[in-house]
Parts: structure tokens; C-alpha cells; sequence
């Protein structure tokens, strides 16, 4: 079993997963730091990317506000060494950067870094299935648990790969469509959750467009937990400082708390 796992197993109420863009701030590690401080049981750091399949707007610029402050994926990842947190880091990029951190070493050589900066678990959602094995093995090697997603599009038979291939916990799309707030939780998102619940002992989380407190206890009927992330970017790439979008990982925390695990 892996720290991500072991970590997100061994919590009493429903998980919350911050997402936070590295650099997008100048002082985005304190945004982590008080994510942790807030109750979060994990928090999720993208990397800046000039060409992401999945990221909506508000994270695309968040990236773009990264890249523009020189932000580089290998310097962001260093800086998350600087940190000390009781809370498992899960970094999420694509292939193509995943390449670039070590580019003679390749995919593997990444997990190799991830693992040595203390990093937790992975996200790689370009990777296909068919073709992660090798990345999948060399990840449990050094102990990065590599998370894989499950959509709405998925039939039973392909969610069962996916949860079986998974590890740390399942990362389950609300709906077939980039991050980005909503008015409301796709109709998709329960019964997304539900359908892998039955099929792994994993933790499931459900994630993209969890942008209200009613949409993650809404998600949390059948989920385990919430990933929340184009809320809180919005909040940052419209200017408000760290100390106020730590103040809505805690409203989050708060509510979730309240219903119990």
C-alpha cells in the first residue's frame, strides 16, 4: 500500500484535494502550506503547460500567470522540496512535460525525482492505459503511487482496468468536459463514483467542477472525496492574496467535516 493511500484510508471524513498551479503566485508555497494547515488531506500540484488536454481557462491561466513569472517544471518541482507537510503532495502534469524534467532519463527519471523531492503520487492523464505498464511499475518502485482517472464515457469493463491499474486512490471526472466551475455537479458525477466504488477498495475521488461547497457534499454521497481546484485558481489569477483562497480550502474542510466520513 502506499503513503498516498495509507494516508487517505486512514481519514474519518470525506477527503479534500486542493489543487494548486506551482508558480502561478509569487507565494504559492505558502497557498500549500496553508492548503495542508486548512485540512487538506492531500494536495494536488499542477505544472505549467502551454498545451493541456484537459485543463479549462481559469487553469490555463494560472499556467500561462506561472510561465510568465519564468516558471519551469523542474525549478517548481525543486521548490516543493523546500517543504515539510504531514499532507502527501500528488503531482499533475502531461507526457511531455513528464520528458522535459530529466530529458535523458526520460518518464522514469521524473518518478525518480518526484520521489527524491518527496513528492507522493502522480497524475499523467495523456498516458494511456495500454502503453503506462513500464511507467506504472517504475512508479511503485520508488513509491510514487501513480493515480489513474475514470470518466463518465468509460464502460464497466474499462473502469475495472482502471481501478485495478490505479493506485493511491481513483480519480473520477464529474462529467466529459475540461476543468472549469459550473453552476451545477454533472449528473454523471454520482453515478461515475458509484459504478468504481464497486469495483476497487481504492479511495474514489471525484474531481472537475466541484466548484461550491453543495457540489462537494452533493459529489461525497458517493464519493470519498473532492478534488477543488478552478475555484480556487480563479480566485488567485483575479488577484486575491493566498490568505483568502486559504480561507475557502477551510470553508470546504468545514462542511465536509460536518457530514462526517
Amino acid at each position: 500500500m502506499s503513503v498516498l493511500e495509507r494516508r487517505l484510508r486512514d481519514a474519518r471524513e470525506p477527503l479534500l484535494i486542493p489543487y494548486v498551479m506551482a508558480g502561478v503566485v509569487p507565494d504559492w508555497l505558502d497557498l500549500v502550506r496553508g492548503a495542508a494547515e486548512a485540512g487538506a488531506d492531500a494536495i494536488e500540484i499542477g505544472l505549467p503547460f502551454s498545451d493541456p488536454m484537459l485543463d479549462g481557462p481559469t487553469v490555463q491561466r494560472a499556467a500561462a500567470l506561472a510561465a510568465g513569472r519564468g516558471g519551469r517544471p523542474r525549478p517548481l518541482l525543486d521548490e516543493l522540496a523546500e517543504l515539510d507537510l504531514d499532507v502527501p503532495l500528488v503531482v499533475m502534469t502531461y507526457a511531455n512535460v513528464a520528458m522535459t524534467v530529466t530529458p535523458d532519463r526520460g518518464v522514469s527519471g521524473f518518478l525518480d525525482h518526484l520521489a527524491a523531492i518527496g513528492v507522493r503520487g502522480v497524475i499523467v492523464p495523456d498516458l494511456p492505459l495500454e502503453e503506462s505498464a513500464e511507467y506504472r511499475a517504475r512508479a511503485a518502485e520508488v513509491g510514487v503511487a501513480a493515480v489513474l482517472l475514470a470518466a463518465p464515457s468509460c464502460d464497466d469493463d474499462r473502469c475495472r482496468e482502471i481501478a485495478r491499474a490505479s493506485s493511491g486512490f481513483v480519480y473520477c471526472m464529474s462529467s466529459m468536459r475540461i476543468t472549469g466551475e459550473r453552476a451545477d455537479l454533472a449528473t454523471t458525477a454520482r453515478e461515475t463514483a458509484r459504478r468504481v466504488k464497486g469495483m476497487t477498495g481504492l479511495p474514489v475521488v471525484t474531481g472537475f467542477g466541484i466548484s461550491t461547497v453543495e457540489h462537494a457534499l452533493e459529489a461525497c454521497a458517493d464519493a470519498d472525496g473532492v478534488v477543488i481546484g478552478s475555484v480556487l485558481m480563479r480566485m488567485l489569477v483575479d488577484g486575491a492574496p493566498v490568505a483568502d483562497v486559504v480561507d475557502e480550502v477551510a470553508a470546504f474542510r468545514r462542511a465536509l467535516s460536518s457530514v462526517g466520513g
